[in-house]
């Protein structure tokens, strides 16, 4: 019963806005009407944005630049303690949830989810952003060329999450 009433509650919800809609004599259909229209607008103007941030993934991956950068910024992840396993993901996640995911699933088949290295890379999926990607169909959308300082904040914020998954998964070790 319970599985049946969580599969249906988006229809019973749609019908419950449909049928209040219809009973104070909204036009219901033409606002889905113009809803739709607006939509498709958004995904025609979002597209640009989106289809140039999957080709510079594309080529950052294939040009093999995570590697040369895992090995220019190893020191700093010497310093914080992240483990050289983990960077590649820490360098993709802002710039695609899929190769994210890609990379967290590659690091969870090699040495497990239990591992200290399966933990920090759980906390960082779960608690980092795709900052570029984001900000690239976000402010896309609205037609925004200058982000002024929400990348750098997004980017603090990301480097807080890594730093406080190594942490805790530290403490929670020991």
């Amino acid at each position: 019963m319970f599985a049946y009433l969580t599969k249906s509650i988006i229809p019973i919800i749609v019908l419950i806005i449909i049928t209040y809609g219809m009973i104070k004599g909204r036009k219901v259909y033409d606002w889905f009407i113009e809803g739709a229209k607006d939509g498709l607008k958004v995904c025609v103007n979002i597209f640009p944005y989106l289809l140039a941030m999957i080709i510079a993934v594309h080529i950052f991956r294939e040009a093999k630049l995570l590697d040369m950068l895992n090995n220019a910024i190893s020191p700093i992840c010497k310093l914080i303690d992240l483990p050289k396993e983990v960077v590649p993901l820490v360098l993709i996640k802002p710039l695609s949830g899929s190769g994210a995911m890609g990379i967290f699933t590659d690091i969870l088949k090699n040495y497990g989810p239990d591992t200290a290295i399966g933990l920090i890379s759980s906390v960082i999926m779960g608690t980092t952003e795709t900052i570029f990607y984001t900000v690239t169909v976000y402010f896309g959308a609205v037609k925004i060329k200058k982000t002024r300082h929400t990348v750098w904040a997004a980017v603090m914020a990301d480097m807080t999450a890594i730093i406080m998954a190594i942490l805790m998964v530290k403490i929670m070790i020991l």
